[in-house]
């Protein structure tokens, strides 16, 4: 065969494509042909439902929440390390990746142990009053950790590879602190702020492992979408299942709609 043959990168593009046909294309055309099928009646009582309406804010709130956290966390974590030289820097850049590396589950078990009854610590906020785990603020708390190495992942190597010159110039200038990370520091990092931001929503909105052992499975309460589509499957409610898994595949699908806009809308390096 020759070198130039087209054959290998044809046979590669149609490999390429019947792979996202079989594993991506088709299974989220069997949820959304379910729920069609089901009927627009059971689609509006599915979707009315108090269970289906409380997993929906929940899942929301924890979204809400986690992004500007991590918007916030990772920005600091990542000027730090990348305009200052300390001892522990490379200690401080490994423990980022403490939840890449950590099971959702024993993350959840951790979050579980340290803030539930079974730890001094959970007790004491017991005792006054204080729940985190089985109510809301433990799923959101679960949720910022598995989502926290994202925005300072994405804009750690963007602002080593920008420098601080910038910063430096403006600061010899007589511009102040705020000044600076606003008129130089942010317009350089927007765009790697607002990628971060789909990201860390998408896993937001998604997330499993840690929140089905934080949240309880309390129906009405501690049920996001993903728990609700356990529960509902594992009650043999199909068409409810697959409404609420075509709701958290809409989601999904907007996050990379958002995403493949933002990529199109950003200036090329």
């Amino acid at each position: 065969m020759r070198p130039d043959s087209p054959w290998p990168r044809r046979l590669l593009i149609a490999a390429g494509l019947l792979a996202a046909l079989l594993l991506l294309v088709l299974p989220l055309s069997l949820i959304f042909t379910r729920v069609i099928v089901g009927g627009w009646t059971a689609l509006v009582q599915n979707l009315g439902s108090s269970d289906m309406r409380a997993a929906i804010g929940l899942t929301l709130l924890a979204a809400v929440i986690s992004v500007p956290v991590n918007l916030v966390f990772g920005v600091l974590l990542a000027w730090c390390v990348t305009r200052y030289d300390f001892r522990g820097r490379r200690v401080l850049i490994a423990l980022v990746d403490i939840p890449y590396a950590t099971s959702p589950v024993v993350a959840g078990l951790c979050y579980l142990v340290v803030y539930g009854l079974e730890g001094a610590f959970g007790r004491w906020l017991n005792g006054h009053g204080v729940q985190l785990m089985f109510a809301w603020p433990g799923i959101v708390m679960v949720t910022i950790f598995v989502t926290s190495p994202f925005v300072a992942r994405i804009l750690i190597p963007l602002m080593q590879a920008q420098g601080p010159e910038e910063e430096q110039a403006a600061l010899t200038l007589g511009a102040g602190g705020w000044q600076i990370f606003r008129r130089v520091t942010l317009p350089n990092i927007k765009w790697g702020l607002l990628y971060g931001a789909v990201i860390t929503n998408a896993r937001a909105v998604g997330e499993f492992g840690a929140v089905s052992v934080v949240a309880g499975a309390i129906r009405g309460k501690t049920l996001t979408l993903p728990l609700l589509i356990e529960q509902l499957n594992d009650d043999y409610k199909t068409v409810a299942a697959f409404t609420a898994a075509a709701l958290l595949a809409c989601m999904a699908l907007l996050t990379l709609v958002v995403k493949t806009v933002m990529e199109r809308q950003r200036p090329p390096l």
